[in-house]
């Protein structure tokens, strides 16, 4: 019960400084968004069902020029901020959380929270094209780490609590508390692997996390999924999986392509020798110049706009009105949104990858099921539901993370009816896709996370015993308990032996010593032939048996700081059977290691 009521009330706490980061966050972008780009710009937001905005809507006419010294001065802004006070405050914000999930035991600093959500807002509200789940990701992780260190729990309580308000605040912004809670253990590992410590406390944070997030809004609006509860699709036939199968092609070419653009480009940023600050500014740049060419090539189309700022109205567009909508549009809306989100984030700015991912699969998947309905309109009679499923299954194999995604858009949704094609898509493009990750701080499995290292240091040695790692025949050179110290001292110049077992006439093991413990006596040749073995060895024996597992043998080195242990029989411990090395110990180790991780990649 203490334990209970412990993680009961600390993830508690960390679901309402999650919840009420979200609603700051969003109000700050929102803010941001009303004063830089509708006003100042003209730029026409389009906006998801259920995405409340306390501001009134304007008539506007879009300033294309207005648009570029919006994004400009936002990258500016956003990017001085970051390196002014946080550097890690810059890119996507999950990465950051992997990463001091991993190898910085957890820990990040109270004020990268803080800017992130300053820097992230900028970012998103003046047009920049990136997500919201990074920079709340990363909200909610900082005070979970920052609650963690001022209560002085250990590394792995605050690991925990970091993964829970990472999740919580992801639950929260997105609407989708039970993805949110899976997403806290499924965004850390690349391959199918799960951090089942933090699912309980995230379930806890993001339930009160989407609760406080929720009551932030007026009546109508609360506990609504984002896209709206009026979204009627259905599954008809198991024979639909074969075109849901080529959607899965689509998007896995579609996500290698975005996932090498966006490494790419930030790599050319990387090499570029400027500050952060005027890179992030150039980036955002290139951003506005790339969005308003697509928008101006294709006529004007207002749909293009969504290659710049969040674009959730294009992807309710894609779901509820797909016939008016070109494939054209859909597909060069998905491309150049992979070049624009590669611009704003790779340049420095600060932003989540989650909901450009989902706009870019979901134009994918709408164009694919367009397509797809004019060869086999037997089979796809809705291609809005293409659009919902390569949401999923573009974000599934892009992030490692299916089954969190799977819920995250059904959630986001309000519709469990596509539940199987997008199980199917999702786990179909996390396979294919085991090459990429867009989340490069993730790490193959817990063998290979610093975060878990102790623990399968343990688990790898008490499953292998003293038996399976020291030499049985090897020879030892004995010592009779009666030998002179002079005959010990030339012994120790015949052999390389460090450590001498000393025996009684019926060969039953006393003692031992070791060339160390002989050293004292070197310049006192007056004794030796006074004292004998008896003198030198230590009759206070630490000894292993073969049945003893490997993790007791190294408890026992490090206690003792001896390199060598005596191995005696189980039923007699006079009975010497050989020696264990440590360095034995920790070859074997390494050994074993090695076997596990080339299995977990076969």
């Amino acid at each position: 019960m203490p334990s209970t009521g412990k993680w009961l009330i600390l993830s508690a706490l960390v679901g309402i400084v999650a919840g009420l980061g979200a609603t700051v966050f969003q109000a700050l972008v929102q803010l941001v968004q009303h004063l830089m780009l509708v006003r100042v710009a003209g730029f026409p937001l389009s906006e998801a069902v259920a995405e409340y905005s306390p501001f009134p809507e304007v008539e506007t006419t879009l300033s294309p020029w207005w648009l570029l010294v919006v994004l400009t001065a936002g990258g500016l802004a956003a990017g001085w901020l970051a390196w002014r006070f946080a550097p890690e405050a810059s890119g996507h914000g999950t990465d950051a959380v992997i990463d001091a999930f991993h190898n910085k035991r957890g820990e990040i600093r109270l004020r990268i929270p803080i800017i992130k959500t300053l820097a992230s807002a900028i970012t998103l509200g003046t047009g920049g094209s990136a997500g919201r789940e990074g920079p709340i990701a990363q909200i909610g992780a900082g005070f979970g780490s920052a609650l963690a260190t001022a209560l002085k729990l250990s590394a792995r309580d605050r690991r925990i609590l970091l993964a829970a308000g990472m999740g919580a605040g992801v639950g929260a912004i997105f609407r989708a508390p039970l993805a949110g809670a899976l997403f806290a253990g499924e965004i850390l590992y690349r391959d199918a692997e799960l951090e089942s410590d933090v699912i309980m406390p995230a379930a806890v944070a993001s339930t009160i996390a989407y609760s406080v997030f929720c009551f932030s809004l007026p009546r109508q609006y609360r506990f609504m999924p984002l896209f709206g509860p009026n979204m009627h699709f259905d599954f008809g036939t198991p024979w639909e999986l074969i075109p849901y199968a080529m959607l899965a092609l689509v998007l896995v070419a579609g996500g290698v392509l975005y996932i090498r653009t966006f490494y790419g480009i930030h790599g050319i940023f990387e090499r570029i020798p400027l500050p952060t600050y005027v890179k992030a500014a150039v980036g955002a740049l290139l951003t506005g110049v790339v969005g308003l060419g697509a928008y101006l090539a294709s006529g004007k189309n207002p749909d293009m706009l969504a290659v710049l700022g969040g674009g959730y109205g294009m992807l309710q567009t894609a779901f509820s009105d797909t016939e008016h909508v070109a494939v054209g549009t859909l597909i060069a809306i998905a491309l150049v949104k992979i070049v624009t989100t590669s611009l704003t984030i790779g340049s420095g700015g600060s932003g989540g990858v989650f909901g450009p991912s989902v706009i870019i699969g979901g134009c994918l998947g709408g164009a694919t099921g367009k397509l797809l309905q004019l060869a086999m309109p037997q089979l796809v009679s809705q291609p809005g539901t293409y659009a919902i499923v390569g949401m999923a299954g573009f974000f599934a194999g892009c992030a490692r993370a299916p089954f969190s995604t799977i819920l995250m858009v059904t959630e986001m949704t309000g519709s469990y009816r596509l539940l199987l094609p997008t199980m199917w898509v999702s786990i179909l493009c996390f396979l294919l896709m085991r090459r990429w990750t867009i989340y490069v701080k993730q790490v193959p499995t817990r063998l290979e996370s610093p975060a878990h290292r102790g623990d399968f240091i343990v688990d790898v040695l008490e499953g292998m015993k003293v038996s399976d790692v020291y030499h049985q025949h090897r020879k030892l050179r004995l010592v009779h308990e009666g030998t002179s110290l002079n005959e010990i001292v030339h012994l120790l110049a015949e052999t390389s032996q460090r450590y001498f077992p000393v025996v009684d006439d019926e060969q039953k093991f006393v003692g031992i010593f070791s060339a160390e413990d002989v050293r004292s006596y070197l310049y006192d040749d007056t004794i030796w032939e006074i004292a004998n073995a008896r003198d030198v060895m230590n009759t206070r024996l630490i000894t292993v048996s073969p049945e003893d597992d490997l993790n007791t043998a190294l408890t026992r080195f490090t206690a003792m700081n001896i390199d060598e242990l005596p191995v005696v029989a189980a039923d007699d411990s006079q009975k010497l059977l050989g020696i264990l090395r440590r360095k034995e110990t920790i070859a074997a180790y390494n050994r074993r290691r090695l076997e596990h991780k080339l299995s977990s990649e076969s």
